[in-house]
């Protein structure tokens, strides 16, 4: 990302564009496996901060497939098993540079590092911040749409409905400003973002996230934004250890087997995204939606698996099969 970021305004034309909206693929795509593991390690499924991250597993779904329309829109192609994350490891586009971005069940340190990978440039709440934000990037992006005003096609683009949104072909400028907006407004946002969110009573990520960890719902004072509303319980988790780098060593032949399942499945999943780009259509992306569904019952039972001579257990590597 820096290297994009680099290049002068003058310089951006329509494969700056292609190059950024992968490098968008990769930034989405790399958020979705440790949301889903904070999410699946959650025992209480009805509690808020379970709704709370549910809802922004959905979002960044949604932000995967806008940037994928994009990136077809300008006569790109998304690779996506291709741009599969290694975890541990760094944001992409060196997004956030510093974070470590892991998979584990929900802990305040979990919590943590995604409130930093979705951090606006001005928070309101909290002082963190940092160059080279998410916002940043799509500013950037939206800036060069702006300035090349390419011609967008709409062959090879999806219509869906993910979770609370509606996902459709990218066909004009006022299309790509809405849907990089919406991307921004949900999750990375603007310094507005808790405001205009709380209309609707759906604060935008790096809030929502911050509720959590702060155990407190964000409201407007005489002082400003505090974490002072209703509370908002740090619910029970199971207690999936960190994943190593390199993957678990040595487990058993039982946990095995489900470490290769749900590789197996994972491996469909990316798959059936890329076919659903390149011509594959709604049937791909059906089948890419059935799949990720069926990661969660040997992700669970990872996550109930203890690693012996600790209080930890299992879980998921997200480890694409080659």
């Amino acid at each position: 990302m820096a290297r994009l970021m680099a290049i002068p305004e003058a310089g951006r034309g329509v494969d700056w564009l292609r190059s950024a909206l992968q490098v968008a693929v990769e930034l989405e795509l790399s958020t979705i496996p440790p949301y889903l593991c904070g999410w699946w390690s959650i025992t209480d499924r009805s509690s808020q901060a379970a709704r709370l991250i549910r809802r922004i597993i959905d979002d960044e779904m949604y932000h995967l497939g806008v940037v994928c329309n994009l990136l077809v829109a300008v006569g790109g192609q998304p690779r996506i098993r291709a741009a599969a994350p290694i975890y541990p490891g760094p944001l992409p586009g060196s997004v956030r540079d510093g974070v470590t971005v892991y998979l584990s069940g929900l802990t305040k340190s979990l919590v943590h590092m995604m409130m930093a990978i979705e951090a606006p440039e001005e928070p309101l709440a909290l002082s963190d911040s940092a160059t080279h934000t998410v916002g940043d990037f799509y500013a950037a992006m939206l800036d060069g749409f702006r300035t090349v005003a390419p011609q967008l096609s709409a062959r090879g683009q999806l219509t869906a409905r993910i979770g609370s949104d509606d996902l459709r072909p990218v066909e004009t400028l006022l299309d790509a400003e809405r849907s990089i907006d919406v991307i921004r407004e949900q999750g990375e946002g603007t310094s507005s973002s808790p405001a205009d969110s709380f209309t609707d009573d759906h604060p935008a990520h790096y809030y929502a996230f911050a509720e959590i960890y702060h155990g407190r719902q964000l409201r407007q004072t005489t002082d400003g934004w505090t974490f002072t509303g209703a509370p908002v319980p740090f619910p029970d988790a199971r207690p999936m250890a960190r994943v190593p780098a390199g993957g678990w060593s040595r487990p058993s032949a039982s946990v095995q087997q489900l470490l290769d399942r749900f590789d197996n499945t994972y491996t469909t999943v990316l798959a059936s995204l890329d076919g659903a780009w390149a011509d594959g259509g709604p049937r791909a992306l059906g089948a890419a939606i059935h799949a990720m569904r069926a990661l969660e019952e040997p992700a669970v039972r990872l996550m109930e698996t203890g690693i012996p001579g600790t209080r930890s257990t299992y879980g998921p590597q997200f480890h694409p099969l080659s």
